[in-house]
Parts: structure tokens; sequence; C-alpha cells
């Protein structure tokens, strides 16, 4: 997005006659929150005054006995909101406490803040850039329900392979098969007019777009691709294009998921995320070493791999993430790096020479994660890396998938449910409490939310469990 002012803002809000103005700021698990305002509330002193309101009920938050807060609005995040019937402006805010007025440790976007401020202080660099590629399923219908003696879900799409045989008067044919979704024309991909509606709406709001597509699953699984950023920068254009592309999709009747496995037997949803680290405008990843690669960039790499088991407590963060990460099926689950290879978790992608394109891709993370989290915790884990000379060992150029099982067992790999990643996070977190990014009543706070996320579904019955176990 364009810088803008406080100044630049106070002259959009009488350009674009304004009348209220919406303040939105990111709870821990990654949702957005906000409150409006009228115009009697609006003045250029709320960029450093800020505005108070109770958090005691936000998620993950919940500290009743320090609840005041203050959400300070970022004036560069400026936007018309289009979803308003009445012209609102739609701000960005970070949270802060009202008396000493430093950042609230569990406010995601400050600790993406810290995670920028604790780069530049190592001297490293002094920008990390993110380019996430977040995958979604545009549906026509959900439905889903848990009481104590039953359950089912069910969600569908036109483009569904299972409406080959339902009556659509006529029904032309035209249903994507399984795993066959990845880039068909019209009239097979349906949605080619609404996912460019996505891309024009985010580039008026400030969030360049490189490219769209149809997935590779059936039922209208999508892609929209926007230019890589710095972490924070990349972080609120992230929680824009959910925003953007669920409210889009809602416009057309439609309804969008960034559930990373919302069907069976198909492939999940990914969120590839590309990062290189620069200094005074240069790229610090390119060099003479594996696949173009500077010697920093392969401790980065050494960094990733020897911390990806506790990143994906992050990275990864719902039960229905670990039903992606199946070995030798779509997802990358082996933690190693290779030219090309897309089986290995960290890809180096190849397409161009230039030093300012070389960067490393970690396949590993979905879209149901907190971005800010992510990428903050992806940050320090390559730093750790570099800081301690982390050798990533040797890349592996064959398929991972066909590798035999003598040699897979010497790859590390994701863990098999989010127990697994919670357990790893509980071993290995020292590294993300450097410049006090995250703190341990953070750590603490989001291991015992995961833990009963996993424990709710754990301690519930299973419909496929009936169809296996109800004659036993």
């Amino acid at each position: 997005m364009a810088t803008k002012t406080p100044s630049d803002v106070s002259k959009l809000v009488k350009d674009q006659g304004i009348k209220l103005v919406d303040f939105k700021f990111c709870d821990l698990l990654g949702t957005w929150q906000h409150f409006t305002t009228t115009l009697n509330e609006y003045s250029d002193d709320i960029f450093t005054d800020g505005l108070g309101f109770d958090g005691s009920s936000i998620r993950g938050w919940k500290v009743i006995n320090a609840s005041d807060m203050l959400v300070i609005p970022d004036s560069t995040t400026a936007w018309v909101d289009i979803f308003n019937a009445e012209p609102t402006l739609s701000l960005i805010c970070t949270i802060v406490d009202p008396i000493t007025r430093e950042p609230y440790d569990r406010d995601p976007r400050g600790v993406a803040e810290k995670a920028e401020a604790y780069l530049q202080s190592t001297g490293i660099a002094d920008t990390a850039f993110f380019g996430p590629e977040a995958e979604f399923f545009i549906f026509d219908d959900v439905r889903f329900d848990y009481t104590s003696n039953g359950s089912f879900h069910s969600v569908d799409s036109i483009e569904g392979i299972w409406n080959t045989a339902r009556e659509e008067f006529p029904n032309l044919g035209y249903k994507i098969r399984h795993k066959e979704g990845y880039f068909p024309v019209a009239p097979t991909d349906t949605q080619q007019d609404i996912r460019n509606e996505m891309c024009l709406e985010l580039e008026k709001a400030g969030v360049p777009i490189e490219r769209q597509h149809h997935e590779v699953a059936t039922a209208g699984q999508a892609e929209i691709d926007i230019r890589f950023a710095p972490l924070k920068v990349m972080g609120d254009w992230m929680m824009y294009y959910k925003y953007i592309i669920k409210n889009i999709a809602k416009r057309h009747n439609k309804t969008v998921t960034f559930m990373p496995k919302p069907l069976f037997g198909d492939n999940g949803s990914g969120m590839h995320t590309h990062q290189s680290l620069w200094k005074d405008g240069k790229p610090l990843f390119a060099g003479n070493g594996y696949a173009g690669l500077s010697e920093m960039a392969l401790f980065y790499i050494g960094g990733i791999i020897k911390h990806a088991r506790a990143l994906t407590a992050i990275c990864n963060p719902t039960t229905n993430s670990f039903k992606r990460l199946v070995p030798g099926f779509e997802a990358p689950v082996n933690f190693a790096y290779s030219a090309r290879n897309r089986s290995a978790a960290i890809r180096i992608p190849t397409y161009s020479a230039n030093p300012k394109a070389k960067r490393i891709e970690f396949r590993t993370p979905d879209p149901a994660a907190n971005i800010y989290l992510a990428c903050s915790a992806m940050l320090l884990a390559g730093l750790d890396g570099i800081q301690n000379r982390i050798d990533p060992g040797d890349p592996l150029d064959k398929n991972l998938y066909d590798l035999p099982p003598e040699e897979l067992a010497k790859v590390p790999s994701a863990p098999d449910s989010l127990d697994g990643a919670i357990k790893a996070l509980e071993a290995d977190h020292d590294f993300l409490l450097k410049g006090d990014v995250f703190t341990t009543d953070f750590i603490e706070n989001w291991i015992d939310l995961k833990k009963k996320e996993y424990d709710a579904l754990r301690l519930r019955p299973h419909p496929y469990e009936f169809s296996m176990y109800y004659d036993v």
C-alpha cells in the first residue's frame, strides 16, 4: 500500500465523503475483529493517542485484570471499505497497554513489529521479505452440525466431481475430476470472473497481484498470488486478502474457506511461503552456493529445518492442518531442501537468475495460520540458523515420496498431529524468545489454546469410527 500520513488520511476522509471509521485488529488465532465510530471520534490525534476498548473477550487474550487496551491505527493501511453501505474508512491497528504504552505481547501485529525490530538489531539484515501463496476453496454451500448423538458436514460446489448426476436443468457435464483442477479454462473453470473481481478489488485496496488461477482440487479450489512485501506489510495485506476474498464470494452468494483440508481424497490448501533477507536495498540470499544461494541463505535454511517441527504448531495451527500433512500425498512433510523438487519442504525457485529473485520457499505452512505469527516465527528460526551457522545438510534432489524407507528415515518430517506439533513447540521454543518477539507467557498461552483444540476433537466420536467399529 502507498504510504499515507495522518494528514493524507484526513484528506481522504474529506475527498471520499467518509462518514464512519472502522478500526480492525487481529485476534490471537488470526481473525480480524473491529469496532466502528462516527467522525465525531476521528482526528489526526488518534494515530498517536489511539482509542480505548475492552479486550477481555477477544480470543486468546482474556486478561480480565488488565483488559483496558488501546488500538493505535496505522495511517498507511487506510482503505475505503467497499463492503459497507455508508462510506467507511478502514484502518488496521496495533494494540498497546494504555498505561505503559508498550505493545501488548499477545497482539499478533505487535509480534510482527517486534520481529522486524529484532531483525534490524542483529545487523544481519534490515528487511525480511515474505510472499505467501495462500490457497482456498470457493464453495456454493456448506453445512455442518455436532450434537451429543450425531454429527455431519457437507460442502458443495457446482464444479464438484460428485455432481455429474445432479439435476441441473440441464447438467452440462463440465465437472472437475479429483486432482485435475490445475489451470483448466472455461467452461470447466467456472470461477474466472469471481477470481478476477477479487484481484481487482485487492489492487484497489493497495495489494499488488501477480496472478490468479484454479488450483488442483475439484470444487472451486483457487489461488491468488500477491507480490512479496516486508513482514508486517505482508501481514496486513494477507488480512485484507482474506477479508476481501470472503466478501467478494459472499457478494456472489458463495462462501470461501481457508481451512486446510475440507475435502477427503483431494488436495488440501497450503500456504507456500517465499522469504528472503535484504540489507541496504541489496538481496542477501544470492551467492555461489547450491542453486545460486549464499552461505547466509543456506544457514537460514538450516534454522528452518532445525526448528521446523516446532514451527508447525504456529504455521499449521489446527487439527485439520494435519489431514493435509500426510506423507506421500500432496503436502511436503519431509524437512529437506532442493532446487525445483516440490516434494521437499524447502524449495529454491529457479525461475530467474536475477539476484533479486533469489529466495527460499517453505512449503509446509497452510492458510489457517495467523500470518503475523507464522512469518515472525519463520524469520526467527532462519535468523537462529544464521547466528549459529546451522548446516542444513546436503540437498535432496530425488523425489522424496519415492525414497526407500531406510533413506527416508534419515530425513526429519512433520508431526502427524496437532498434539505432536504442540510437544515439539514445548521442547523447542527458545529461538522464539529472542528479542522478546514472543514471550514465555505468549508461548504458554498458545500451547494451552492448542491443547484445548486438540482435546475438543479427540474427545468426540467421529462419523467414520461408526463405519469402522460399530459392529465390533
